[in-house]
């Protein structure tokens, strides 16, 4: 005569079951997800190469609109203005070769007829282990300089607690609403990243990331997920079907 299998031992192995295929999809989707940042980065990376390979961008068609900027993103570009010292921003949190520091900016303005004023990345600077709110120093630089470099958009903006934010160290800065704080209408679609100094003795580091080189991360995080979803399915078959099985068997 066969055992009477007891009326809970059914529903929990169904819930065993709804628990594995919801652990499974979720791991999945984590996987598919990482592949998809992967390529989003891939695809990003070759345009920003496509951009770059394209002839320099002459600093009088620089656009006003975003539309218009959308289509200049990381095409290079050679301005000539005034620094607006007084108006630099440091972003704090900022990472350059795994070494935590501030993102220099500066607004300059054009030596051009319709007199803008842009967003200028200007590079990285370390930040003082001992005190924390002491700024680099930057040299004093009053005449008109060259800036080589490409547009990009404005700055990246990491999580903080608080949007309101003052003072010349900040953790993200928006064009339009900075442009209203100075007074000075600054060009809110984009900004400038330098490439090549003005002054090779300003200090400023300029090994920009390039969107794809951690590509190679996202493809390990991929696989951990999918590792993780194919050790459920295994998991579930020893332990729900072949083991049962060979007990009976035994």
């Amino acid at each position: 005569m066969n055992a009477v299998r007891p009326l809970g031992a059914g529903r929990g192995a169904l819930l065993v079951l709804i628990a594995t295929l919801a652990g499974m999809g979720v791991t999945a989707r984590l996987g598919v997800w990482q592949l998809d940042r992967a390529s989003q980065k891939l695809a990003l990376q070759q345009s920003l190469d496509r951009q770059g390979a394209m002839t320099e961008l002459p600093a009088a068609e620089l656009a006003r609109t975003l539309e218009q900027a959308q289509a200049q993103f990381y095409r290079r570009i050679r301005l000539r203005g005034r620094w607006m010292a007084h108006a630099t921003v440091f972003l704090d949190n900022r990472q350059m070769n795994g070494r935590p520091g501030f993102y220099v900016l500066t607004p300059l303005r054009l030596d051009t007829p319709r007199g803008m004023t842009v967003l200028v990345q200007r590079g990285w600077a370390p930040r003082d282990q001992l005190d924390r709110s002491r700024l680099p120093a930057l040299p004093a630089v009053d005449d008109d300089v060259t800036v080589a470099g490409h547009v990009a958009p404005p700055p990246s903006r990491l999580f903080e607690f608080s949007s309101v934010a003052s003072g010349p160290i900040r953790q993200n800065l928006d064009p339009a609403s900075y442009g209203r704080e100075i007074d000075v209408p600054l060009a809110s679609s984009l900004s400038i990243v330098q490439d090549s100094p003005a002054d090779p003795d300003d200090g400023l580091l300029r090994q920009w990331p390039h969107p794809a080189v951690d590509v190679q991360m996202h493809h390990g995080y991929a696989f951990q997920w999918f590792a993780l979803c194919a050790l459920m399915a295994g998991l579930y078959v020893w332990f729900q079907l072949v083991r049962p099985r060979l007990r009976r068997n035994a």
